[in-house]
């Protein structure tokens, strides 16, 4: 599977010719402008928007990526709501435990421990993670989370290949506790989101990789604009 990583917690693939998007913040991250060749959003396409919670560095760049694209929105209701305002009318809300079924297979919004409020200060509803199921692959994105036991649940309950799991720590759960996640829902194949974007996410690369490869798992920690092949095992 490849997956192109736009910095942060934003990140696209392809499936069944859709192109998910998901957490699009890029124009404002700081570790982005110092590229010699910032990301030009006006060239970044997708046909659906995954937001994970309200926080501006997850909704940054939507409003424009969805109104020059014409791209679905999937979210909670507020952020749905909170979008509509701006003219967005391609949206389909949902809340956690809900499951809808799309072109390319179905998308579940399932539960992060996390805190959510809209750029403006508007209340964001409860922050949430995916569980994208189609023919081609099944992966797991963790949106901004803490460890939690549900995600036991997850890899009881679905087959998953692969997973986008925030690794950054102090906002969100570190890598260590995302190598646990990793291991409970019972896959081998990692991306890292939401690191070194900020001064208080920056890590140990070399230390991230090696909490991974304890379980025999791999961790990928991509520069920004790349887009890497994701084959699990």
């Amino acid at each position: 599977m490849q997956v192109t990583f736009y910095g942060h917690s934003c990140f696209s693939v392809t499936i069944a010719g859709s192109t998910l998007l998901f957490d699009p913040f890029i124009t404002p991250n700081p570790k982005g402008q110092e590229l010699k060749q910032p990301i030009d959003i006006e060239k970044i396409e997708a046909d659906y928007v995954f937001i994970s919670h309200g926080h501006e560095d997850h909704v940054a760049d939507a409003e424009a990526i969805l109104k020059r694209t014409g791209a679905m929105l999937i979210a909670n209701f507020e952020i749905v709501s909170w979008f509509q305002d701006k003219g967005i009318e391609n949206a389909h809300p949902v809340n956690h435990g809900g499951t809808v079924k799309l072109p390319f297979g179905t998308a579940k919004f399932v539960n992060a421990i996390h805190s959510s409020v809209l750029p403006d200060g508007s209340y964001g509803g409860n922050p949430g993670g995916f569980v994208i199921e189609s023919d081609e692959t099944n992966f797991y994105f963790s949106g901004d989370t803490a460890l939690t036991y549900d995600m036991k649940l997850l890899g009881e309950f679905h087959k998953l290949d692969w997973a986008v799991l925030c690794v950054g720590d102090n906002f969100t759960m570190g890598y260590k506790d995302a190598a646990i996640c990793a291991e409970w829902i019972g896959v081998k194949r990692v991306l890292g989101t939401h690191f070194d974007t900020f001064q208080m996410i920056e890590i140990d690369h070399d230390a991230a990789r090696a909490a991974f490869t304890e379980n025999d798992a791999t961790l990928y920690l991509p520069q920004i604009g790349e887009t890497i092949n994701i084959t699990p095992l």
